[in-house]
């Protein structure tokens, strides 16, 4: 196998371009939600003239610290390539609209920022606060991406045994689905890791014929002879694990004899699932004994907060971290959503109150319709709790609970708004590509909020590092004293994915792709993988990159070391074609320094790998970072911005378009590229499945015609606008002043009776249905329209099609012809 819309209420300019993306699947009330991807938001705080007042609620949750679904092989690394893809298997998205949206306030901007820490590093630290790593090193990472950790024993690891010098080291032994992990409590000790695929015996001491005295004392002992034993954190350090090889016998102690028996039987039954030949039967038996183990189990209901709660539904999921997934129970009640890991880990039970949550999210994993987000903030690129489900059914029914609550939550606040204030109903308006766009394009937000809501809307998740954020690499230039932002040739060709940059590599890769049988593709490498987001975050999520390189840092040439290496490496290197992530963006420079001083190893000069060298225009990493957000909202980038967004998230992702802008990647990487379950042969199932994830995804397709640019006259430095401001920036209405004025009689009449020898502007498709009530904004810029079946009122009073003509305010000659979903612009001069 080769690697290698809409809606309620709509915003629109008088003279940009504009596109007419894919409608989206939405909630509306009385409708069915489980086909919508998204559902409404709940306002928190009362509205007033049209300003959402929102706050902000902190997590209550303690989530596992890492990502992804069943587990998966690994291969070996590419020959000069980045550091190798290692994502374990998992559900996916249930098909549905491409602009899945948001639902949030009008005029909202609001929404992912993660300007801030590292996002999934961030919730780490977060449950730091908590204490939930406060005695523990132990972490799922220490998992390869194919286990699953199933069950803990407080034991002493016995060294010499039988001896005089007899001594006992007390810690927890971990049972997992393909390997036995010891974890002292003396921190200065390593962790023990046995894979089960290297045992050679296992049996429960004094089995062996030994004498009834000798043998009653070791009673509640385990004895495992194996050949390979890896050593983990060793002072409490992390770097590449130690491994030792050779014929050894390690005996374990349980406190509680009575267990030994089961545990030898478990530990048995796993080591004929390591050793079977085809991966598929591997996994396909380690399958069997998870889904057994939670159908013995249940959610247990006396973790409810209260006993007032109403049970709703409950389920089998595991929850997705970066790296892991850890497989459990779900369990929905009038008031909370929980969710209860089969291992106990990190805690018992993980808790949402429903009254929090902000927004929802449906989502593919692994290519399959399996996953739900759920965020209880407005302004986190990280999500509480990540979920993937066994069955798209679980997932659809658990959606249509929290959409429900979310809904009614809507209308009892809506209700009390009402009763203070004059306030128009159906204030939650859905945020689609569209709205976005229409957004981005009057600088409403930033290039770089834009850029987040597109990844959030096409599935990418912080959790989920096969589908993490991508942003463009903007800068060309990472040489010169100075960074001159005003001269075009300091910037990237963003018209041209990353593999098109080079002339001489393209001519190269174009004739390889003419000479290659069917699936054809041109990049053996993808744009966004595992491997390259961590490439780049090495620093900061050590642990996260030894999972993912079998214990081992990638090479220390082949390490992030230069920001200029890394571009040239992306414009000459014959399999390197990676784009940024969201972090080159940010306000937290600690993935470029290496504060944890970690042995990253010694480059071919004898150089220790350290901070990330910075390009001569920077002064420091601060620096580094601020002169690229401003690279970013640059004149140059947000009038060129959206022709990277064609290919990435537009009409140049697939087909002829694709071909014709030589953006073509492996098939596997597309939504729809391959029907999993109609693949039969389990180890062809896994083995496609390790493919998709470990390669990179393309994001869902956000929008099937040109993306219209940005009005750059009308670009403001908007960083990151408060959601008050942007309400009113995109209110139709100016408080107390109205925004248009009825034609004269006499001016009807002219017009009608000219109406042949108006001259056609522009014409554009937005609304499936007939228009049945249109605003003007105060200073004639924009226009509000809403179609039939939307309740959106301006002002209290619903406009009909029989206003057909209303003159912009300041702008006499231009007028407006709404007509069966069709806005037309006509050029007219009165006599």
């Amino acid at each position: 196998m080769r690697q290698c819309s809409s809606c309620d209420y709509i915003q629109f300019f008088l003279k940009p371009q504009h596109l007419s993306p894919k409608a989206p699947g939405f909630i509306r009330k009385g409708t069915e939600t489980k086909d919508s991807s998204v559902c409404h938001l709940k306002t928190r705080e009362p509205l007033l003239a049209g300003t959402p007042q929102m706050t902000q609620k902190e997590s209550k949750t303690g989530t596992c610290p890492r990502p992804l679904g069943a587990r998966l092989r690994r291969r070996p690394p590419l020959p000069n390539s980045s550091p190798r893809v290692r994502t374990p298997a998992a559900g996916g998205r249930l098909a549905e609209s491409a602009c899945a949206g948001l639902l949030s306030l009008p005029g909202s901007s609001r929404g992912p920022q993660a300007r801030g820490t590292m996002a999934f590093i961030r919730k780490k630290q977060r449950e730091q606060q908590l204490q939930l790593y406060s005695k523990e090193r132990f972490s799922l990472l220490l998992l390869n991406l194919e286990e699953y950790y199933f069950e803990q024993h407080t034991a002493n690891h016995i060294f010499c045994e039988g001896r005089q010098n007899e001594r006992k080291t007390r810690g927890s032994l971990k049972i997992c689905s393909k390997s036995v992990i010891f974890e002292p409590d003396e921190t200065f000790q390593p962790i023990v890791k046995i894979p089960l695929r290297d045992c050679i015996k296992i049996e429960k001491q004094g089995d062996n014929g030994a004498n009834s005295l000798f043998a009653k004392t070791r009673q509640g002992r385990i004895s495992l002879v194996f050949s390979q034993v890896y050593f983990i954190k060793e002072h409490n350090i992390v770097a590449p694990y130690k491994i030792e090889r050779g014929k050894m016998q390690y005996v374990f102690e349980l406190d509680i004899a009575g267990k030994v028996e089961d545990v030898v039987e478990t530990l048995l039954q796993l080591h004929r699932a390591s050793c079977l030949d085809k991966l598929g039967d591997q996994t396909a038996m380690i399958t069997a004994i998870l889904q057994s183990r939670l159908a013995r189990t249940s959610f247990d209901k006396n973790r409810f907060q209260s006993l007032s709660e109403i049970f709703k539904m409950e389920c089998k999921a595991e929850m997705v971290t970066p790296l892991v997934t850890n497989p459990g129970h779900v369990c929905i009640t009038d008031t909370n959503l929980y969710f209860q890991p089969l291992n106990g880990y990190p805690k018992p039970v993980v808790q949402i109150t429903l009254q929090d949550v902000r927004r929802i999210y449906k989502r593919r994993h692994g290519l399959m319709p399996l996953g739900l987000e759920v965020f209880c903030t407005e302004d986190d690129l990280c999500s509480d709790i990540y979920l993937k489900f066994y069955e798209s059914q679980d997932r659809d029914e658990l959606y249509f609970y929290i959409a429900t609550y979310l809904d009614e939550e809507t209308e009892a606040d809506r209700g009390q708004v009402i009763r203070h204030s004059h306030i128009a109903k159906n204030h939650i308006t859905e945020h689609t590509a569209e709205s976005y766009m229409l957004q981005w394009q009057r600088g409403h937000i930033s290039n770089y909020q834009y850029l987040l809501h597109l990844n959030n809307l096409a599935d990418r998740s912080c959790n989920d590092l096969s589908q993490y954020p991508v942003f463009p690499w903007i800068i060309n230039d990472y040489f010169s004293a100075e960074l001159d932002l005003s001269n075009p040739e300091t910037f990237r060709d963003l018209s041209k994915p990353i593999g098109a940059l080079n002339k001489e590599r393209l001519e190269r890769l174009l004739i390889r792709y003419q000479e290659m049988p069917e699936p054809k593709f041109m990049y053996g490498s993808h744009y966004s993988s595992p491997g390259y987001v961590l490439f780049y975050l090495v620093r900061i999520a050590p642990e996260h990159m030894l999972c993912l390189q079998n214990g081992r840092f990638d090479h220390a040439d082949r390490m992030f070391n230069s920001i200029a290496e890394t571009w040239k490496n992306c414009l000459d290197g014959a399999t390197d074609f990676k784009e940024l992530i969201p972090e080159f963006y940010g306000d937290d420079f600690s993935f470029l320094v290496n504060n944890l001083k970690l042995d990253l190893g010694k480059r071919q000069g004898g150089k220790m790998v350290d901070d990330v060298q910075l390009p001569p225009w920077a002064s420091g990493p601060k620096d580094f970072l601020q002169k690229s957000k401003e690279a970013l909202e640059s004149n140059y980038v947000s009038e060129h911005l959206h022709e990277w967004i064609d290919l990435i998230f537009g009409y140049k992702q697939k087909g002829n378009e694709a071909i014709g802008a030589h953006n073509i990647f492996h098939p596997l990487t597309y939504e729809g590229g391959v029907d999993l379950n109609s693949i039969a042969d389990p180890d062809e199932k896994v083995a496609m499945l390790t493919q998709i994830l470990e390669f990179g995804q393309t994001p869902k397709q956000l929008f099937v015609i040109p993306h219209p640019r940005r009005i750059t006259t009308k670009v403001k430095s908007l960083p990151r606008p408060s959601s008050q401001s942007a309400s009113l920036a995109d209110s139709p209405v100016s408080p107390g002043e109205e925004s248009f004025e009825d034609l004269t009689e006499e001016s009807r009449t002219l017009a009608w009776n000219n109406i042949t020898k108006l001259k056609l502007h522009e014409s554009y498709k937005i609304h499936k249905e007939a228009i049945t009530g249109i605003a003007v904004s105060f200073n004639g810029s924009s226009v509000f329209t809403t179609s039939q079946g939307s309740s959106r009122d301006v002002k209290t009073e619903r406009l009909y099609f029989e206003d057909v003509f209303k003159r912009i305010q300041n702008t006499p000659k231009k007028y407006i012809i709404f007509k069966y979903g069709f806005i037309i612009l006509f050029s007219f001069t009165r006599r």
